[in-house]
């Protein structure tokens, strides 16, 4: 299959969901999409009226959730676990690609936080606390922890790769310190509760790591368990998480004892490569062609759907396979083949003991791709639930209110 042609440059787009009670108004400093809270799908809606700050009731606290995406910066302002008001802010990758590296982004997306908070008339003073999703850390327990200064440096030195999740941390310790609150992490990519037997690698002196998505697969995990009537901790489980990257994992009795690091290996996504034929990836990176941050980029950024298709948006590739484009069939059911493959490995971890199969994150919306990854799947276990989206919001929130309740100790890492 050949590569496609970079994807059109396209503008910045806004998407906000405004707070039950505000009504739309023009405000005159810019249009939003919005999507009022209610099952009845998008409305086109303007920015809301101006009114007084929200303020934390008797014993509730005002928090703000960061949690930024490979092409996009979510937000949200919870009191207590009630949603105020959220907002996904898309980001062109044109404008993205112009930064060297990861947590250089901090400061254009600090701005389009601040701009949020303004628009929603939040008073930093009012904030509680200030808490993300985390980025590649050294091994941790799940949790929720303090970002402090070490938390930084290690998230700068970038020593377990660059990932969009390194950023967030710095925006969150920021605008807390401004605020005079809390600032956290929860269940960091980098929770890590590997058996001894999952860290071999194959050659000696390397080890594998688990890095994924444990807080919106864990949210996922939950819900699953309620529906088969098990508490995790009594639940085998496989669990994929579908987005920017795929990470799938096999659950045994509440812990992830195995993953594919998606920034290495497993399937190929949206935007990364995932596993690699590893002789032709040595020829490419001594080709003298390509920098190491170029190589880098091609795996974590610039692979999967967009080195075939030239876009990253599950979405788009879906309409072009409605349209006919047998291109883009070809290389979306191959995606869908390599997800079931890696779910059946992760079954023979659980020895075939497996009680339910679990697809979330923002790809699984595509119910033509999730049909085909159950079409092969299925067989090893007929309760197969697709959950599209994510909870990392309201599980962030959560874990900053569980420490702010003194139900829960924040972690030092």
């Amino acid at each position: 299959m050949p590569n496609a042609k970079n994807a059109p440059k396209k503008k910045m787009v806004k998407k906000t969901v405004v707070k039950k009670a505000s009504k739309p108004a023009k405000t005159g400093r810019q249009k939003s999409k919005g999507k009022i809270q209610k099952p009845t799908g998008k409305k086109t809606a303007k920015a809301p009226k101006k009114q007084a700050a929200p303020k934390a009731i008797a014993g509730e606290s005002l928090i703000l959730v960061l949690n930024p995406g490979s092409t996009s910066t979510k937000v949200a302002v919870y009191r207590g676990s009630k949603q105020l008001a959220s907002e996904s802010i898309e980001h062109d990758k044109a404008e993205i690609e112009k930064f060297h590296r990861i947590v250089d982004q901090y400061p254009m997306r600090k701005a389009v936080i601040m701009d949020f908070l303004a628009r929603n008339k939040v008073d930093l003073k009012s904030l509680a606390a200030v808490v993300d999703r985390g980025g590649l850390l050294k091994p941790i327990s799940s949790g929720t922890y303090v970002i402090n200064q070490a938390m930084l440096d290690d998230l700068r030195e970038a020593k377990r790769g660059e990932h969009i999740s390194n950023v967030g941390a710095f925006i969150a310790r920021e605008i807390a310190q401004q605020a005079k609150a809390k600032a956290f992490i929860v269940d960091a990519v980098s929770v890590d509760e590997f058996t001894p037997l999952a860290r071999v690698a194959g050659l000696a002196g390397m080890e594998r790591k688990s890095l994924f998505h444990p807080l919106n697969m864990r949210m996922a995990a939950l819900r699953a368990c309620q529906e088969i009537k098990k508490e995790l901790s009594q639940a085998n489980l496989i669990v994929a998480h579908l987005g920017g990257g795929i990470s799938i994992s096999p659950m045994d009795h509440g812990k992830f004892v195995d993953v594919n690091n998606p920034n290495e290996g497993g399937p190929f996504s949206p935007e990364r490569s995932g596993g690699l034929p590893t002789g032709d990836l040595v020829k490419l990176c001594f080709s003298g062609k390509y920098t190491a941050d170029e190589i880098r980029k091609m795996l974590t950024s610039r692979g999967g759907m967009y080195a075939y298709l030239g876009t990253n948006k599950a979405n788009e590739v879906k309409e072009m396979v409605q349209k006919g484009d047998k291109q883009a069939e070809e290389v979306f059911r191959a995606m869908a083949y390599q997800i079931a493959k890696e779910i059946g490995a992760s079954a023979t971890v659980l020895k075939g003991q497996v009680d339910a199969i679990v697809i979330t994150g923002g790809v699984s919306h595509n119910q033509i791709l999730t049909d085909w990854i159950k079409e092969r799947a299925g067989f090893i276990c007929p309760r197969f639930f697709v959950y599209p989206g994510e909870n990392e919001m309201p599980a962030l929130a959560a874990g900053a209110l569980r420490v702010l309740r003194g139900e829960e100790k924040a972690r030092e890492y």
